[in-house]
């Protein structure tokens, strides 16, 4: 991923805050021929210092349940889109459009899995971390013989980590009347993806300025 120096984070917090936000991912992999093949699926994600564990699920027909190996993970963060006429010099730096996101791409290797137990436990935290976020409370019981039959239809994955990269593109290479400028522009619009990045770009600019 195409990274300048003001838009790289290093901070491994910044990947909890995006995934806690949204853990639906996309996840790429290659087939035995080189050709990649995209799924979008929601994980379940640990991290204990920089170890990074990522699991989840595909329907067994699916041809990315039969990858393993090298795989690429990216979280979607906020984005939004920046109208040049909300900076002050816009006319004097000729400014131009851009789109400001947040975003990270996890570098791993892939492992699958078909164990009923394990699938269970997979299956039951997922649902369980959905649930509670819809304020419902519906569980996978895996005595019942109708749920533990639905096992069958899928298949398990373990993704860990190797190399993180976050990018956080927030107008950090623009001076702050610019930054403050773009950031009202966004909290006017009825979005709330333009509100989160605004406050991205703010919560920026006063690191900036503290000492």
């Amino acid at each position: 991923m195409y990274t300048p120096r003001a838009f790289a984070e290093t901070d491994l917090r910044e990947l909890d805050r995006l995934i806690a936000r949204d853990a639906f991912v996309t996840l790429i992999t290659t087939d035995a021929g080189g050709a990649p093949f995209v799924s979008h699926i929601p994980v379940l994600y640990a991290r204990d210092g920089e170890r990074i564990v990522i699991e989840g699920h595909w329907a067994r027909p699916n041809p990315q349940a039969r990858h393993a190996g090298p795989a690429l993970l990216i979280v979607h963060g906020p984005h939004a889109y920046l109208s040049p006429g909300w900076y002050p010099d816009k006319e004097s730096a000729a400014r131009v459009p851009t789109w400001n996101y947040a975003v990270a791409h996890l570098h791993g290797t892939l492992e699958t899995t078909e164990d009923a137990a394990t699938l269970a436990g997979i299956v039951d935290r997922l649902s369980q971390a959905n649930e509670t976020r819809v304020g419902s409370d519906w569980r996978f019981e895996p005595a019942r013989p109708d749920h533990a039959g639905q096992l069958r239809g899928i298949t398990g994955f373990r993704f860990q980590a190797e190399r993180v990269e976050l990018k956080f593109k927030l107008s950090q290479n623009h001076p702050e009347t610019n930054v403050r400028g773009a950031a009202a522009g966004l909290r006017a619009q009825d979005d709330a993806n333009a509100h989160e990045v605004a406050a991205l770009m703010l919560e920026r600019l006063e690191r900036r300025r503290s000492p």
